[in-house]
């Protein structure tokens, strides 16, 4: 699971080093599957992803999945965006599987058990949680108890719940006892390793730039 919304909180510095790992095989959950030629795109075109699961597939410049799913070389699970939500919320509430209105009646339907409930039709979700979450907070101290930066905090939250160990990029670390209790989103609890990146990349940037990861 690696968070971020387009380039809000996306974990770049991280997605890098595993770009740098060569970690292969890998299935990427997402709210999208990359832009530019940089984080998730940058995995994609080194040939580390086997599947995408995500909501929004085509954004602008995203050639490197496009190109890769056009010529069968990678598996896309298509996922409205509430339902990727709930889906990693349920794992991290150890909640196995929901029912939703979302996606009855589409392509989306096909092969899930399909029940009603007071005459409204409902398709069968099951929960979706993962091996690593990548996240980006703006502040952690070295339990992992994390602040996010304003919409940054997106889709971590609850990846950093459905995963087995969940590594964090922060910009600041902060002393024990420093971070106000009512400002932490991010328990430690739920964070396992801790990265200081203290001058954080822009994803929109590098891909305005027209950079390339290499």
């Amino acid at each position: 699971m690696i968070g971020g919304f387009g380039a809000a909180g996306s974990p770049v510095e991280l997605i890098h080093a595993l770009v740098d790992h060569g970690a292969r095989d890998l299935t990427i959950i997402n709210n999208n599957a990359g832009s530019g030629r940089v984080g998730i795109a940058a995995l994609i075109e080194n040939n580390q992803v086997s599947k995408v699961i995500c909501s929004f597939p085509r954004t602008a410049g995203s050639d490197a999945f496009a190109n890769k799913y056009r010529s069968g070389e990678i598996e896309l699970e298509l996922v409205p965006q509430g339902t990727l939500a709930e889906r990693i919320r349920a794992a991290g509430a150890g909640i196995p599987a929901f029912y939703t209105p979302t996606g009855v009646g589409t392509l989306l339907a096909q092969g899930k058990e399909a029940r009603c409930f007071d005459g409204t039709d409902y398709l069968m979700e099951r929960s979706l949680s993962a091996d690593f979450a990548l996240v980006k907070s703006r502040q952690s101290d070295r339990y992992g108890n994390l602040v996010y930066d304003k919409t940054a905090r997106n889709f971590s939250p609850v990846m950093a719940t459905a995963s087995k160990t969940t590594i964090v990029q922060s910009r600041y670390l902060c002393a024990l006892g420093a971070i106000d209790p009512e400002h932490v989103i991010t328990p430690g609890l739920y964070v396992d390793r801790v990265v200081v990146v203290p001058n954080p990349v822009d994803e929109a940037a590098l891909i305005d730039e027209g950079a390339v990861y290499r």
